[in-house]
């Protein structure tokens, strides 16, 4: 766990796994059997509700925020894309935390994939551990009839679209 600990944080490739950690295949090999099997899902899960509860708050979030990345990649392994609105071809990392801002739910998809596209599969990965969630609150980006469509069927969200303030819209 150490060593996976120390490759997210700094993001370097398998291969320079200094050598105090186990070997990079053994650590790679922990590593893509717990994303799949769900571990980490489960630790994070667990983690989320323990710092709810230390705040005073209740275990499962009722509100959540929602927002995308686009970040480059190379055409190696994954789903790739064009963003076209922010010129990257790669891949789009869809998030929604809670008001305290931790991870509720995590998508990774192509970039060409619009926020309001993307959107229900997100909120749909968040459902199950967080049954509670129900209104969200997200940018322009996810404005429009579409969005709300897709969600229909998905349970009872309501979604609330905010606006920068005035000074932030004329840069």
């Amino acid at each position: 766990m150490n060593a996976i600990l120390y490759m997210a944080s700094t993001g370097r490739p398998w291969r320079q796994l200094p050598k105090e950690f186990p070997a990079y295949s053994a650590v790679q090999g922990y590593f893509y059997a717990w994303s799949r099997s769900g571990v980490f899902a489960s630790i994070n899960h667990a983690l989320v509700m323990e710092a709810r509860e230390k705040a005073g708050r209740e275990a499962s979030p009722t509100a959540g925020v929602i927002d995308s990345q686009s970040v480059k990649t190379t055409g190696n392994g994954g789903p790739r894309g064009f963003d076209a609105g922010k010129k990257i071809k790669g891949r789009k990392r869809h998030i929604v935390t809670d008001a305290q801002g931790d991870l509720v739910g995590l998508v990774v998809h192509e970039a060409d994939i619009q926020d309001r596209d993307g959107a229900p599969r997100v909120l749909a990965s968040s459902r199950s551990l967080y049954p509670w969630l129900r209104h969200i609150f997200a940018d322009g980006g996810y404005a429009g009839d579409k969005l709300r469509a897709a969600l229909k069927g998905k349970g009872s969200w309501t979604l609330e679209i905010i606006k920068p303030p005035n000074s932030d819209r004329q840069r």
